[in-house]
């Protein structure tokens, strides 16, 4: 067992790491109790060896966010997105030449975000041991079956990439995933813009005050939350900050009596900031114009006389998945679909590219009735004409 805890050991390590075409990463964290993850166990495999760095014996990861800053070195995940969350917090950088296991899979033909365990089974035939998956990571020491299961998220992860990588260059599906694969590595995806935040929340009213109250009780919330580092649950629920812009209190006992909202927090330093950020929001109500855009995107709707339509596009992504062996929810989901009947192809990418190709053309053919699907009794299988 390979166990770095040291900065002489990592840097040994890494130097072999730049050697290799690809390296297998993952991590342990926790977060039930932060607003960042915090970093407690890292995996990293190669083809012939693996070890696991330990973050919390102050090793200077400096090393290996070098190894992931290296665009020779295939860095490979699976699921990888928390991975590399952590790894952008704490370098300010996204890995780069990056491959995602779970991603790919899709592409070759498994379920819809095969779950790590399955994936193994199914590629090697091997079945991994879950005893030490409820492990608290943060503990020290931990004992030789600990590391071993740990160690196991990147070994197998070998086997698993040189299978999906070989089966997408046989049959000329590299390109299929490189959207996914862009937007799992641009940083957007992982810089928190606290007046964003609002957008997560998920909400039925639409007028400018209200809208204004939410917007700034969620940027609030989100700051709070990152200078304290606490969860934002810790702070206040999503339940309560709607139930908060919805009443728009404008003094200390117009708070106390929100719902589910605690008195003792209420005439604390929490409501009175609660209080100034209203008092913001009440003097800059949302544009009219951006209420009426935020209402239209929060959903597509598409007309009762068309349902009997989406009910057609569903099977019919159901069976050009499974006749091109790729998920469907890689190819579209019901959004994607909508957008597609309700004629607005520059919305969703099931309209371009190789989604086009395997199910696009044929979603544009069925909804001008150009597409008809049949059943040929006699060859036991579905057609199209």
């Amino acid at each position: 067992m390979n166990v770095i805890d040291s900065d002489e050991k990592l840097v040994s390590f890494c130097e072999i790491l730049q050697q290799h075409p690809f390296i297998t990463v993952d991590s342990e964290f926790i977060r039930e109790h932060s607003y960042y993850s915090k970093l407690c166990l890292l995996q990293v495999g190669y083809e012939g060896g693996a070890a696991i760095i330990d973050p919390l014996a102050n090793v200077d990861l400096s090393p290996f966010f070098d190894v992931l800053q290296n665009k020779d070195v295939v860095k490979v995940f699976h699921a990888g997105r928390q991975d590399i969350e952590i790894f952008y917090n704490l370098s300010g950088q996204i890995p780069q030449n990056v491959f995602d296991t779970q991603i790919a899979a899709q592409v070759c033909g498994f379920t819809e975000n095969i779950g790590y365990g399955n994936l193994v089974r199914a590629i090697t035939h091997k079945d991994i041991d879950k005893s030490s998956r409820l492990t608290d990571w943060s503990l020290r020491p931990l004992d030789e079956e600990q590391l071993e299961y740990a160690l196991g998220d990147v070994t197998h992860l070998v086997d698993c990439y040189k299978y999906l990588y070989q089966y997408m260059t046989e049959h000329n599906r590299l390109d299929w995933i490189k959207e996914e694969l862009a937007d799992l590595c641009d940083e957007k995806t992982y810089k928190i813009e606290p007046d964003e935040a609002w957008k997560r929340l998920r909400h039925n009213t639409y007028s400018p005050h209200y809208l204004a109250a939410l917007k700034y009780l969620a940027e609030w919330r989100e700051k709070r939350a990152q200078k304290y580092n606490v969860p934002r649950s810790a702070v206040a629920k999503d339940e309560v900050l709607l139930n908060i812009a919805s009443a728009h209190p404008k003094t200390i006992e117009e708070l106390s009596k929100v719902r589910n909202l605690r008195a003792d927090i209420a005439k604390g330093k929490i409501g009175e900031e609660i209080i100034q950020v209203l008092k913001e929001a009440a003097q800059n109500p949302m544009p009219a114009e951006q209420c009426r855009q935020d209402r239209k995107e929060s959903k597509v709707c598409v007309p009762n006389h068309e349902q009997s339509l989406m009910e057609m596009l569903r099977l019919l992504l159901r069976l050009k998945s499974v006749e091109c062996g790729v998920s469907a929810h890689l190819i579209a989901d019901d959004e994607d679909l909508r957008y597609i009947i309700i004629n607005l192809p520059e919305k969703t990418p099931a309209m371009h590219g190789w989604r086009y190709e395997v199910f696009g053309q044929y979603a544009e053919q069925m909804c001008k009735g150009k597409l008809a699907i049949t059943y040929n009794p006699k060859k036991k299988r579905i057609e199209f004409a």
